[in-house]
Parts: structure tokens; sequence; C-alpha cells
């Protein structure tokens, strides 16, 4: 492995601990904003993202339920990605690359990214759903807006694992004939 790999390869590293400490920090605030939702909502407008979704509560709970449940679990999904992409950074030796960690690590990659994807098209549709019922959903918006990236991130990476796949079968045909 050159010099300039592995300084690239440090640099990707680090900059996923930097997201991921972003999404860990993004979804503390929504859990947080969610807590004082319920227990003083009078501040809410003050907290992280002014998400006040305090008309939605008092008009209808179990909208407002969902709506934020969407957010929790996108927003906790993406962090968790990030953590895989992690571990599977932390372990990943560029020598010999083709093992079965790495490969169920990468398939793990596109199964969250598909949870992503299909969770952040459900809540949008639910939230157009809303809309027509009369709520206000464009503060909601910025959270599942990208729902068919998510989705076509995930066959890209399936499709990547799926190779790292059989490169590991193939790395071991050829240990086993040297």
């Amino acid at each position: 492995m050159t010099q300039r790999n592995n300084f690239v390869f440090k640099a990707l590293h680090i900059f996923a601990w930097v997201i991921f400490v972003g999404l860990c920090i993004e979804a503390g605030a929504l859990i947080v904003n969610f807590i004082y939702s319920l227990f003083k909502p009078e501040i809410v407008h003050k907290l992280y993202q002014k998400l006040d979704l305090s008309q939605m509560y008092h008009l209808n709970k179990s909208a407002y339920f969902s709506m934020y449940s969407f957010i929790l679990i996108i927003s906790i999904l993406k962090a968790y990605l990030f953590y895989v992409v992690i571990r599977l950074l932390s372990k990943l030796d560029l020598t010999k690359p083709f093992n079965s960690y790495v490969a169920d690590q990468i398939k793990i990659l596109s199964y969250y990214t598909l949870s992503i994807g299909l969770i952040s098209y459900i809540a949008r549709q639910t939230a157009k759903n809303l809309q027509h019922r009369g709520f206000e959903i464009d503060a909601l918006n910025q959270f599942w807006a990208d729902s068919q990236a998510w989705i076509l991130m995930a066959a890209v990476i399936y499709v990547i694992a799926t190779i790292f796949s059989r490169g590991v079968e193939i790395q071991n045909e050829n240990d086993l004939t040297v």
C-alpha cells in the first residue's frame, strides 16, 4: 500500500468519525426535543432545529407520535450506519481486503442503507397524507427528502458486497491451491 493510499484511508476514517459524532449529536438532540415536547411543550421552539410539532400534538396525538417516531428511527439508523462504517474501517486490512468480515460488514451496510431509504419513503408518504388532512409538515421534509437516494445507494452497496463476497471465494480458492 502506498503512502498516499494510507493517507487517504486515514482521512476517510477521520471523516467517518466526524460524521458519526455529528449524527449522534443530532439523534440525541432529537430525543431531547421529543422528551421536552411531552413535558414542557412551551419551550420546544427554542430547542434543536426548532422542531415544534405542538399543533400536531394537540390535534392528533397518534399523528404526532408516528411522525416523531419516523424522525427518531431515521436519525438513529443513520448514526448506527456510520458506526458500522467505523467498525469496518478499523478492521479493514488494505493489504488483504477480501475477507469474510469485510464482505459481511458491507452487506450489513447495504441493509441499513435500504432500511433508512424505505423508512424515509414511508415517512414521506405518511407526511403527505397528513398534509392532505390539513397538518403543517414543512419542517419535517428535511428528515426524509432523500429517500430515493438512500435506496439507490443501498443497491450500489449491495452490488459491492456481492463483489466482495465473490472476491473472498476466489481468494480462498487461491489460498487452497497454493
